[in-house]
């Protein structure tokens, strides 16, 4: 790219009220880094938004110097798609505002909010939005690709507990998308990326949900075949206020297992009940007896306390590569694929998952929003984690063959929230029957394909 004169970064300057970072001001690498440490781009210069004016101006900007963008929210895409080389990045996170209105079960968030900034405030009202599970992750991405998490099973996905969004089109104009206004552009913003525009403001339906059952059961890994014949027959009838996920890692330091568990393989079953905490308790008796575990921590919680526990586990800076697939069922010749790989995991802070979805989110329609994946009951996560970059090619190969081994048993799709940099190949699946559609809408709002820095749907325009 060619260097920006003085005199434009100067004008510039003075139409934007946050900060305009360039590389060689102190802070730069301090702000344009991401959750994913494997992530490691120089934007030509970074605009710390302050408001819609200032997302506006650096369209503007951007448009008249011929600079690509790229946008972030709270920087915790697994992709890092943040983040680019010599681009102008419109940088959100500090845009963090959170407001709730208690009558109305109506929660109001800026685009750099974390599920932690939104938690912290609705607890307040008893209330709570269904996002994810870790509180750093960002809300804008989480919920552009769909949205999952312990209360997808009773109130559906992100997507379908949003009402409505301000966003700045690739013109620059400001529009609100809701059921009723911008219909169309409501539809492609719930689950299809972040190809549509800039959001700017979001607001959400919220559910009365203060206290929670919650917490672990740690299994021995010689008893995880046996643990998840019995978890795959108990999920099958379970109601939708309960959630039970499985973890299968190496016993990161918990405080309720003795030192001889820590570091060694285990199978951990997550419990996240939202109804009567009798009822939650009797859950947990039953999953207790699927083996003899090496330990259990459970009780009654705030949930927003609960939606923190992994945090410890998810922390910023690390290397991260992740594969997933969708499922309907769970076969035995995958989940005997699962826990063969657990066992050779290349580092003690890689795992993988099993999220149990079947609920609510099956009930709407493929074609009621973007994220069309209405049949997925079971989303398994390979989470490749690590520190050194000498371990990058031995934990990308473990989570690549996993990917494989376990790719014939797997439903059609792709969660794309999910999807790492080099899964490209994978966006089309990524959104499955509604692509055609989404590319249609792409080709009106941002036919130059503005917004390429994504799971990017190329506009007609641009040879989809």
């Amino acid at each position: 790219m060619n260097p920006l004169s003085p005199s434009s970064l100067a004008a510039f300057r003075a139409t934007v009220r946050g900060a305009v970072i360039l590389p060689s001001d102190q802070n730069y690498d301090e702000i344009r880094s991401v959750w994913n440490a494997m992530i490691d781009r120089r934007p030509a210069l970074i605009v710390q938004c302050t408001g819609t004016a200032d997302v506006r101006a650096s369209l503007a900007f951007a448009r008249a110097e011929d600079l690509p963008i790229s946008i972030r929210g709270a920087g915790h895409n697994i992709a890092g798609t943040a983040l680019a080389d010599d681009v102008l990045m419109i940088d959100l996170s500090l845009l963090r505002s959170v407001s709730v209105n208690p009558v109305t079960q109506r929660v109001f968030a800026g685009p750099g909010a974390t599920l932690g900034d939104i938690d912290h405030e609705t607890k307040e009202y008893g209330l709570a939005v269904p996002t994810g599970i870790n509180s750093t992750t960002g809300i804008s991405g989480l919920v552009l690709g769909g949205g999952i998490g312990w209360l997808t099973r009773r109130y559906g996905m992100t997507v379908d507990n949003l009402v409505s969004c301000e966003v700045v089109t690739a013109e620059g104009d400001i529009v609100t998308a809701s059921a009723s206004e911008n219909s169309d552009l409501f539809w492609a913003l719930r689950g299809g990326g972040g190809n549509f525009g800039i959001v700017t403001h979001w607001e959400f339906a919220a559910h009365p949900i203060a206290n929670v059952f919650a917490g672990l059961v740690v299994f021995p890994a010689a008893e995880r075949a046996s643990v998840m014949q019995h978890y795959k027959v108990f999920v099958s009838s379970l109601s939708t206020t309960t959630s039970v996920w499985v973890v299968m890692r190496k016993a990161p330091p918990l405080p309720f297992l003795s030192t001889e568990v820590h570091g060694q393989d285990v199978m951990i079953l997550a419990i996240c009940h939202t109804g009567d905490p009798n009822e939650g308790e009797a859950c947990l008796g039953k999953v207790k007896a699927f083996g003899n575990p090496h330990g259990v921590h459970a009780g009654v919680m705030p949930f927003a306390a609960w939606q923190q526990a992994f945090d410890p586990l998810l922390t910023p800076g690390a290397r991260n590569y992740w594969k997933s697939h969708n499922f309907i069922e769970l076969p035995e010749k995958m989940t005997d694929a699962l826990i063969d790989f657990a066992s050779k995991s290349p580092h003690p802070e890689s795992e993988l998952f099993i999220a149990h979805l079947a609920g609510h989110a099956n009930t709407i329609a493929p074609d009621a929003t973007a994220y069309g994946h209405r049949h997925t009951k079971f989303l398994v996560n390979v989470h490749g984690r690590w520190q050194d970059a000498a371990d990058d090619d031995a934990c990308r190969q473990w989570a690549r063959d996993l990917f494989d081994a376990t790719k014939p048993f797997a439903a059609h799709g792709v969660y794309i929230n999910f999807m790492t940099g080099d899964e490209t190949a994978r966006v089309q699946e990524g959104f499955g029957a509604n692509y055609e559609r989404l590319v249609s809408l792409k080709s009106q709002y941002d036919p130059r394909n503005v917004f390429n820095l994504n799971q990017n749907i190329k506009p007609v325009s641009a040879g989809a």
